[in-house]
Parts: structure tokens; sequence; C-alpha cells
């Protein structure tokens, strides 16, 4: 069972701080987001990244815990339809932008993005770990750094346009890298041994360990890669009054433990279609 009390006091310790930044008069739905209402629906951008983000190919279906909030917000604060936009982790930013949805899902807050787009209260930590195949020689039993596996002819498989893609860029100097559009291709590249690693969110590479713990093994490095924390990503031009409802709802999902239930549920979720 995936241990998520780091999760939630991290969180609320973060929340602790971002509190004093917002304005003490309370703010109430029917004082903000007034152009989603008068839309009557919220768009949420949604790039797929397992157990944040998830997809059922087959009907087109949204999941995921980020889902599962944007959801929530719209149907139980806003009062509004939901609707998914879908997209890639390339455009995230620059689909909310350009007004092509309202709210990015599970984008993570990092200086770059910040001066294109602002970011909510966090929801969860991040860091980038990597994920491997005990029995690939190329990796030494006992690797616990970058530097254990950073060498020529080792390829690291990472989702094009991501956190971890920035983070890996930055960081690795020998290995080559190998681009893919989405989380099931570079899982894929992986579990093909077309790639030696794959570098992703520390959570979505546990729920890889514990879908194949035959083979799958994860170096998680120290001091922590990229550590930052996990958001929704909004326009710049968001009121204050906007913003203030939406963190003030996710402050709430973050203090009942509701964000532990819905990572649960989508842990399981995941878990339970790749035991299929």
């Amino acid at each position: 069972m995936l241990n998520l009390s780091r999760f939630s006091l991290h969180a609320i310790a973060s929340l602790a701080i971002v509190g004093f930044t917002v304005a003490s008069a309370p703010v109430h739905a029917d004082d903000s987001w007034h152009s989603v209402k008068k839309a009557g629906v919220l768009r949420c951008g949604a790039a797929v990244a397992p157990p944040y983000v998830m997809r059922d190919p087959k009907t087109g279906e949204y999941s995921g815990f980020f889902s599962d909030l944007c959801r929530d917000f719209g149907q139980k604060v806003l009062k509004v339809k939901v609707e998914f936009v879908d997209t890639s982790w390339d455009n995230i930013v620059a689909g909310l932008q350009s007004d092509k949805w309202d709210l990015s899902m599970a984008l993570n807050d990092t200086p770059e993005r910040e001066k294109a787009i602002s970011f909510s209260s966090p929801v969860t930590p991040y860091n980038v770990s990597f994920a491997y195949n005990r029995n690939n020689p190329k990796i030494p039993k006992g690797a616990k750094g970058v530097s254990d596996f950073d060498k020529p002819g080792v390829t690291v498989a990472v989702m094009s346009g991501s956190a971890q893609d920035k983070a890996i860029s930055a960081l690795l100097k020998q290995a080559q890298i190998m681009r893919l559009p989405g989380n099931d291709d570079t899982r894929m590249a992986l579990m093909s041994k077309r790639a030696d690693l794959l570098a992703d969110a520390n959570i979505t590479n546990m729920l890889l360990t514990q879908a194949h713990p035959d083979w799958a093994g994860a170096i998680q490095p120290s001091p922590a890669i990229a550590q930052q924390e996990v958001a929704f990503g909004v326009r710049k031009d968001t009121t204050a009054g906007d913003m203030q409802l939406l963190n003030s709802f996710i402050n709430d999902q973050v203090k009942t433990g509701a964000i532990d239930k819905l990572i649960k549920a989508s842990v399981q979720q995941m878990l339970a279609a790749t035991a299929k």
C-alpha cells in the first residue's frame, strides 16, 4: 500500500506559507470565475501522466486524482459542467496561455513556467526517480545516483516536454536521452528494453515497481532531483478572487485528507488496469 503521509504533511506545510499571501476577505463561488460560469463549462487541460491524469483509450474518459479534483471543483464549487481537453506536455502551457482551457492539470511549479503562467496552491510534492530492469547488466547493483548510470551506451526514456525531461536534460552528460510523446511510450520503451531506464515522477515510478515486482526497481537519487510542487496551472491574468476560490478548495481537500483518498483510489485503479 502506498504510504501517503509524506504527501499530506509536505503539502500542508507548503500551504501554510502560501496562505499568508491570500486576501483575508472570504470569496464565495458566486463572486468568482464569471467567464466560466457564463460559458457553463470548466475546461481542464489534460496531458496523461498516471496516476495524476489517466485516460481510458477505449472510452476517452478521464480519471486520476487531478482529473477528479478538476471535476469536483467545476461541478461542486462552480456548479458548471466539466470538459477535459486533450493535450501534450509540450503544449500544456501554451494551450493555457491561448485560452484553449481554463486550468492545466498536474503541472510542476517551476521558475521557467512561472514566467508564463501562475500556479495554484500545491496539491502534492514531486521529484524525479529512475525505474529500471534489475536484470539489466548496464545498471550496477546498488546504484544510488545518476553517476552510476550516466555513461555512454545507456539510454534513458522520458516524456518529451515534461518536468522530468527538463531536469535530466540539464543533468545527464553521457547517457542518451530518448524523448517520447507519452507515458505509455516511455514505459513500453523500458519494458521492451529499448531504454535502460525511465525517468519519471517518483510516484509514477513507484507504481511501475509495484506492478512489476519481479523485475522492476527504482533509483531515488539523494539529494532529490527537481524537488517541486505539483499544482494547477492558471493564466497570468487570473483575478485574485478566482485564485483564492481555487486555493481554498485545494486547501480544504488537503486538510480533510480527500487528496490522500483520491491518490489511493487512482493508484489502485492503475494497478488493477496493469494487472489485466
